[in-house]
């Protein structure tokens, strides 16, 4: 079976404010992938748009951005599924040239989470959960996450500490990636300095520091047979790996005390596509829309036992020098969080990483590396696993 591989990744700079439309947004993540390629648009077979549709005020944007990229006649849709809508773009882009259907596709996340104000975001974030049994309640995401942060509490006595070591550890990257939002120092004392904004409560347990910040931005991975990717590129990323899970929407459904399944079941589909275990992973990105994401998914992905991420974290095994480096792009709580745009800006962080051209961020000779998207409350679990 030919494999097949990734052989450019763009991404936008992640802001507060994109001063132009939505197609100029998208086309700063599409540019820079096709320059990463090397390849004229004629190449590209067909593309996916992807985005969290109720942030948009543009209906069906794959036929305005395919027009504006110089993508047609050749085919494109709309692909959603929450915040992993890019990386259930690569799903799918695997599938179409795998099959043989296409031999080069476009996945193009992004959001302009400006567009609408802060409150109608959140708003539109509860509608998220089900509409009928659920979000009427006027839970919104980090009142979430912090049930998942207090079961954890509760479970294997994490502490606020050990979240905060891992914002810590964000700042710490954030402020070298030049396309990351945040790119202040953030340091322990702060979230137990009452003048610090980051010790300012948002849902109980969890704090200002403790959650990523809306952005604007887009992400683009271009994804190519065998043949072509040899062609075009001289070190293409080869799709090892690809899982992918969903569960109950509601929580009421779910155990709070065990993590994200979606992230587990993903995670095990894909180390068995990719005939691997979580100890071959050099360099991984996980979705830390919170801090206490990021510490499940130590745990869900099988690099440590369930209640032990907190030692990761404190030995600093996460860190760029350790045994697993975890997000040493600053990841969502550095970078900010465009939702359809974040896979693909982890998918090009890991690329650089197994390509060796992440500069500061570099991380010493990888040559497996891991991405987790999680889309809503762990509703849609998505883990691609790249090689050089």
């Amino acid at each position: 079976m030919e494999k097949v591989g990734i052989i450019g990744v763009g991404q936008s700079a992640f802001v507060r404010g994109f001063p132009g439309s939505i197609r100029e947004l998208a086309f700063e993540g599409f540019k820079e992938a096709m320059q990463d390629a090397g390849i004229p648009t004629k190449e590209i077979d067909a593309s996916i748009i992807c985005s969290a549709p109720e942030y948009d005020k543009q209906r069906s944007p794959a036929g305005v951005f395919a027009e504006y990229l110089g993508l047609v006649p050749q085919p494109t849709c709309y692909l959603e599924s929450l915040c992993s809508s890019s990386s259930m773009g690569l799903r799918f882009a695997y599938s179409l040239v795998k099959s043989g259907l296409h031999d080069v596709v476009a996945v193009i996340g992004f959001q302009k989470m400006s567009e609408i104000s802060s409150a109608e975001s959140q708003e539109r974030m509860g509608r998220g959960a089900d509409i009928q049994w659920e979000s009427p309640f006027g839970t919104m995401m980090p009142a979430y996450y912090a049930m998942y942060a207090r079961g954890h509490m509760e479970q294997y006595g994490t502490t606020l500490e050990d979240l905060a070591l891992i914002r810590v550890k964000a700042a710490t990257y954030g402020q070298i990636n030049e396309k990351a939002v945040y790119r202040r120092p953030v340091t322990f004392e702060m979230f137990s300095d009452p003048e610090s904004p980051m010790s300012n409560p948002v849902a109980n347990p969890l704090r200002v520091g403790d959650c990523c910040a809306n952005a604007d931005g887009s992400s683009c991975i271009i994804v190519a047979n065998e043949e072509k990717a040899k062609a075009f590129s001289k070190k293409p990323v080869w799709i090892l790996g690809l899982g992918a899970a969903s569960t109950t929407v509601n929580l009421a459904g779910r155990d709070l005390f065990s993590g994200l399944t979606v992230a587990q079941a993903a995670g095990e589909e894909a180390y068995k596509m990719a005939g691997i275990t979580a100890k071959d992973i050099d360099v991984a990105e996980v979705h830390d829309c919170f801090t206490i994401a990021e510490m499940m998914a130590y745990e869900n992905l099988g690099f440590a036992k369930p209640g032990e991420g907190k030692e990761l974290i404190k030995a600093k095994e996460t860190y760029k020098e350790g045994s697993i480096p975890v997000n040493v792009d600053g990841g969502l709580l550095s970078k900010g969080h465009p939702i359809g745009a974040t896979g693909g800006s982890q998918i090009r962080t890991i690329v650089l990483q197994l390509r060796g051209e992440a500069g500061e961020m570099q991380v010493k000779d990888p040559e497996i590396g891991l991405v987790h998207n999680i889309g809503g409350v762990g509703l849609y679990g998505n883990v691609s696993i790249l090689g050089r």
